[in-house]
């Protein structure tokens, strides 16, 4: 078992930055690649970032590539998701999710189904 927590949400304005933080218990960290999703009301839960074991690859959805960084701390067993110039359209719940255990250098997964462990989400909320 892997639980997570989301912490690093709130409101700020456009333009601006949060960092969002999931920090993990349970078994080998590396072992999991780490997701981020969110969901906006009245949308689907859609993908975001996500980063394997390694911390060695990536991938961001379109929309925030150059204004997000996903990173991870193996040791401290957190992932993070900076995000800068933030926009209104940002607005969502904030979801980390774990798939594994899986090979450290594995290739990320993009898939919510590809996911098997999540947390209860933080808030985002961007004010224009």
């Amino acid at each position: 078992q892997v639980q997570l927590v989301e912490s690093g949400g709130g409101l700020v304005q456009a333009g601006g930055s949060l960092r969002l933080s999931c920090a993990a218990s349970g078994r080998t960290f590396s072992n999991y690649v780490i997701g981020w999703f969110r969901q906006a009301p009245g949308k689907e839960r859609e993908f975001v970032s996500a980063i394997n074991g390694s911390g060695g690859d990536t991938v961001y959805r379109d929309s925030v590539k150059g204004r997000f960084t996903i990173s991870r701390d193996n040791a401290g067993n957190t992932v993070y998701l900076q995000m800068n110039s933030l926009k209104p359209e940002d607005r969502a719940v904030y979801y980390c999710a774990a798939a594994g255990p899986t090979y450290v250098y594995g290739r990320v997964h993009t898939g919510s189904s590809q996911y098997n462990y999540w947390g209860q989400g933080t808030q985002v909320t961007v004010s224009s």
